[in-house]
């Protein structure tokens, strides 16, 4: 049943309840009017042109709120928002044409109970308020007729729909079915082949690694690479041709000052009680013996960094301050009085005023004023740039006569040193095409760059003699991995005739039941996939990757249709396989009705809706 109101609830676009909050979602704000009262229709069902502002208006104002980002009318055509409220309401109109043609409404009782369900006309005591209702319809631009009309329209195109997806139900052998497949479980024995069972594997003749560089030729290919020309400036590369006057360093040091000048701090901790006798008591099971800090704010049922004060100023403790800068480490302190009541404090540590005199401070203030002058150094620059570009400068050029820097580079997409580190290069990179005229943009710390493609390489072989080495180590990877293949099937031999894993010298793996969407933290999938591919007491002998895995599958485990993961699935499966159903037979419905009826939709109409929102 809940399956099914599941999938009534998602297809039903306008339900008994889903026009009027649409609808009300205008509340406030600016409806639509005008001499156009209906935008088309489904058979005798109008779709109006208010019920369309309003739905319109509604969903651009959801996706604001869901994105968190501002929508225009053009962005929201864009998206495909606008067809997607018309699609809406021409399945509206389609069952409320169906039912008024079969002859299907709801009485004045039924939409009674409706309107008293609506919490917008519902007044403090939660009971239906006629002021609510007229004022809400009001604010929303409907009348009560009208309103009232459309609302037994939806209840009646409800019923209609109901009964068509009422008593959607798979039968069990399809849930049955499902179940078996994805409950079944396997219990199986595993164990890795060890590089130890090897013998040493001799060296390859120039013939072997030359056969193995042809046969494998893809993985010593170049791929496709653009050839780059690019110039480029950040203000690491001119900081030191930037010049910082004295009075500049001094008037950043003062507005820095309280960097370079921190008083004595404490890091403390703070306990606080309700009243003084109770600070005095705790007090005094410390200075007994009879508890810890630690133990009074375990009573309080607080943890100790609840009462961490980090470190603190005497400025920042007001009359708590001399006793806490009195304290030695370690020690508790109090009753202090504090804003929150008196407390007692604990003293961790004790951090020394420091004091960076100008003089100490020039060398990193000059780094950074330096590196911030050269950023508007380039900021300023960047305009210049790109209009000798545009005056038929090229980039050699640019570079000789300003202090871009030239360079070339090779783009396969899998650079990343220098400038290709830079996302901002690397997508200009990965988009750039041979017509495209260089444009200066920044790199995002400050700089700038300008990039013209000057060919694009076919994916090339490396010749054997620049790979040579690459293709000797991935001979030995190869030759490793079949000789280990090789020992696997022998030694799945020997287990399929009696020969226990640990005779074979194997450290075995024992799995007691694994679904097929198990995962085992040291599992290879490919051995997972295959037991469900065996039959119980088979052996068998499987790649995974570079590793070479024996396989027993020692037995097959029927599902627990009783346990509660199984009653779990049985009913999800159920419910989305019906709703499925549901689906498909509502959307068979609704193309029926539109294909009988006709729709009948009115662009100028639509448009001046549109209008409205431009």
């Amino acid at each position: 049943m809940a399956a099914k109101k599941s999938g009534i609830g998602k297809y039903l676009v306008w339900g008994l309840l889903g026009l009027l909050l649409l609808g009300l979602g205008g509340f406030g704000a600016t409806n639509f009017s005008g001499t156009v009262r209906s935008i088309g229709k489904v058979g005798e069902a109008e779709i109006s042109t208010s019920d369309y502002f309003r739905a319109l208006q509604a969903e651009m104002r959801n996706f604001q709120e869901r994105t968190g980002q501002a929508l225009s009318f053009q962005q929201a055509q864009s998206l495909g928002l606008t067809q997607q409220v018309l699609s809406q309401l021409v399945v509206t109109a389609a069952l409320e044409n169906e039912a008024a043609v079969l002859g299907i409404s709801v009485g004045d009782e039924r939409l009674a109970g409706d309107l008293r369900k609506i919490r917008a006309f519902q007044g403090v005591d939660g009971s239906f308020n006629r002021d609510a209702y007229k004022l809400t319809l009001d604010n929303a631009g409907l009348n009560e007729r009208a309103f009232e009309e459309k609302l037994r329209d939806e209840s009646a195109s409800t019923l209609l729909q109901g009964a068509v997806l009422a008593g959607v139900r798979l039968p069990d052998t399809y849930v049955d079915t499902l179940i078996g497949y994805t409950g079944e479980r396997r219990a199986f024995t595993w164990a890795e082949v060890s590089e130890t069972e090897l013998e040493v594997l001799p060296a390859p003749t120039e013939d072997e690694l030359r056969a193995h560089y042809e046969e494998n030729i893809g993985l010593f290919t170049r791929p496709e690479t653009k050839r780059l020309t690019y110039v480029w400036l950040t203000p690491e590369m001119i900081v030191d041709s930037v010049e910082v006057d004295e009075d500049s360093l001094r008037a950043a040091y003062d507005e820095r000052k309280e960097e370079f000048d921190l008083p004595e701090r404490r890091l403390a901790e703070r306990l606080v009680f309700n009243d003084q006798a109770a600070a005095e008591a705790a007090l005094a099971r410390i200075d007994a013996g009879e508890a810890a800090f630690e133990d009074l704010v375990r009573e309080r049922g607080l943890d100790l960094s609840d009462t961490d004060l980090g470190d603190v100023t005497q400025g920042d403790l007001g009359k708590a301050a001399e006793a806490v800068f009195a304290a030695d480490v370690g020690q508790v302190v109090g009753p202090a009085p504090t804003t929150l009541g008196p407390a007692l404090f604990r003293v961790n540590a004790v951090l020394p005023a420091q004091l960076t005199s100008f003089e100490d401070a020039v060398p990193a203030l000059r780094g950074e004023l330096a590196l911030d002058r050269a950023r508007r150094v380039i900021d300023t620059q960047m305009q210049s740039f790109d209009d000798e570009m545009a005056a038929g400068v090229t980039l050699d050029e640019l570079a000789a006569s300003t202090d871009l820097e030239l360079g070339t580079l090779g783009w396969t997409g899998e650079n990343d040193a220098d400038i290709a580190g830079y996302p901002a290069f690397r997508d200009a990179a990965e988009a750039v095409d041979i017509s495209d005229y260089p444009a200066i943009t920044q790199l995002g710390d400050g700089g700038v760059f300008a990039l013209r493609l000057d060919e694009v390489l076919a994916p090339t072989p490396f010749p054997y003699e620049e790979v040579e080495l690459r293709v000797q180590a991935d001979w030995r990877r190869a030759q490793k991995v079949d000789a280990l293949f090789a020992r696997a099937e022998a030694l799945a031999e020997e287990l399929g005739e009696g020969v226990t894993f640990e005779g074979a010298g194997l450290v075995p793996q024992t799995e007691e039941g694994l679904t097929r969407t198990a995962f085992g933290a040291d599992l290879p999938r490919p051995v997972l996939d295959a037991v469900f591919d065996m039959e119980p007491n088979e052996v068998r002998a499987l790649r995974a990757g570079d590793l070479a895995v024996v396989v027993r599958m020692d037995d097959v485990l029927d599902v627990d249709k009783d346990s509660e993961q199984a009653k779990q699935l049985a009913q999800l499966f159920r419910d989305q396989a019906a709703q499925d159903v549901a689906q498909d037979l509502f959307r068979a419905l609704s193309t029926d009705i539109q294909t009988r009826a006709g729709v009948d939709l009115d662009q100028p109409a639509i448009n001046a809706v549109h209008a409205n929102f431009q």
